[in-house]
């Protein structure tokens, strides 16, 4: 079938720390899961929160990184593609799981917060994410850590300004 996509994006938070495991190759591989939530007004005009619980596997390099960084409650950004598995159970009856599922190119994990300290929104592809778990910093986030904390210390010489032009004129209400 060509054309087709199997790209899923997920923001949600991780429900227990992932479990690293050895594939018999000795890839590495981390699984944890993920909850999404939504919240919206039913008919009857009260507000209803939803949860969706995601099972999430991670393979390779990421996967390590994961264990060695991501915990209960910390907040990510995944991309990946959805597998469905089958199998049969002890009674015979046929089985399945769907898992999002992390492991080549134009997939990712992504720390977004920092509960900890390090760096907020890290990409693990050539990058880190920082957290409590946290042993030492790789040599570039180390780097990177060491160049911010000399832009606080000495200030910004170099500052371009306003964000926006209309920070910097007063039109604040102009309509865009």
């Amino acid at each position: 079938m060509a054309g087709s996509v199997n790209k899923v994006i997920l923001v949600g938070r991780l429900g227990q720390d992932p479990k690293l495991t050895y594939l018999p190759s000795g890839q590495p591989a981390a699984e944890f899961t993920l909850a999404t939530d939504e919240s919206f007004k039913n008919r009857e005009g009260q507000k209803e929160e939803r949860t969706e619980w995601h099972r999430i596997k991670v393979y390779g390099k990421q996967a390590e990184v994961c264990a060695n960084y991501l915990g209960k409650g910390r907040l990510v950004y995944i991309e990946g593609g959805l597998r469905t598995r089958s199998w049969e159970d002890q009674q015979g009856q046929k089985r399945y799981m769907t898992e999002v599922v992390v492991s080549g190119p134009g997939h990712t994990v992504q720390f977004m917060d920092s509960k900890g300290g390090g760096v907020e929104a890290a990409p693990m592809e050539g990058g880190y994410g920082g957290g409590e778990q946290r042993r030492q910093a790789p040599p570039r986030q180390q780097q990177y850590q060491q160049n911010n904390n000399r832009q606080q210390q000495q200030g910004r010489d170099d500052d371009l300004g306003p964000a926006f032009p209309s920070e910097a004129s007063g039109m604040d209400d102009v309509p865009f």
